[in-house]
């Protein structure tokens, strides 16, 4: 199979469930809509509890000294935190979502940027967006993208039923993200170890409880100054692992 099918399907999913979502978004009230938004933002919760049980997984805990699992977490987040803040990626992303916003969205309709940045970054984060993308570059199969697709095209119903269109731009960002990950995966191999998977899928909990609080507007968290921690987290876990 070619590098880069699962994220073509991927990218196939988000534009159909978005479409199916906004036909049906026409028909909910906007306390409806709302509603579907906090629902989406307990949701992510419990998607961030999963990703954060990586903590306590064996072999994690055992690769790692004792008390170093989060360590190697808050390492990579306020790592992640300092260089995402001084390439200011939250700010290029929005600036990205305005630019579609004003090419697909002149009505100005809608909860375009809101969408676009919610979708982006969820549809980004976790393991199976890095992982199944190496798998595919290694030709090893495209199985976990197909299982994100599938999840992916749900929730891409469920945001586009409240913010429009914008979640269906969302594939831009997340397409150029998978691809450069098949790249890695086309180049390089399998790279990572049992460990560092649980590291990065516990580091991605962490974004994934940042963008909970932004969909229940708890707190506006830059969860995409963040995002650097993820390419972070797998060398610190690897450096704990060698000499510490």
């Amino acid at each position: 199979m070619i590098a880069g099918t699962g994220s073509l399907i991927n990218i196939v999913a988000i534009g159909a469930g978005t479409a199916f979502g906004v036909l049906m978004g026409n028909r909910f009230k906007e306390r409806t809509r709302d509603l579907i938004t906090d629902v989406l933002g307990f949701i992510v919760i419990i998607a961030a509890a999963d990703a954060l049980a990586s903590l306590w997984n064996g072999d994690f805990v055992s690769a790692v000294p004792r008390g170093w699992t989060v360590l190697t977490i808050l390492v990579a987040l306020l790592l992640g935190a300092i260089s995402g803040s001084w390439l200011d990626i939250e700010a290029r992303l929005e600036s990205l979502g305005v630019l579609l916003k004003r090419r697909f969205n002149k009505s100005g309709k809608g909860r375009f940027l809101e969408g676009f940045m919610a979708a982006s970054l969820i549809f980004a984060i976790g393991p199976l967006a890095i992982l199944g993308s190496i798998s595919d570059g290694m030709g090893t199969g495209i199985q976990q993208l197909v299982l994100k697709s599938v999840l992916d095209f749900f929730t891409s119903i469920a945001f586009a039923s409240t913010f429009g269109w914008g979640v269906a731009a969302s594939a831009i960002p997340v397409g150029i993200y998978q691809f450069a990950w098949t790249g890695v995966g086309l180049s390089l191999g399998n790279i990572l170890n049992v460990y560092q998977v649980r590291a990065l899928t516990a580091t991605g909990g962490v974004l994934l409880l940042g963008i909970a609080f932004r969909l229940l507007k708890i707190k506006n968290i830059a969860v995409g100054n963040l995002l650097p921690a993820l390419a972070f987290v797998p060398v610190i876990a690897l450096l704990v692992h060698q000499f510490i």
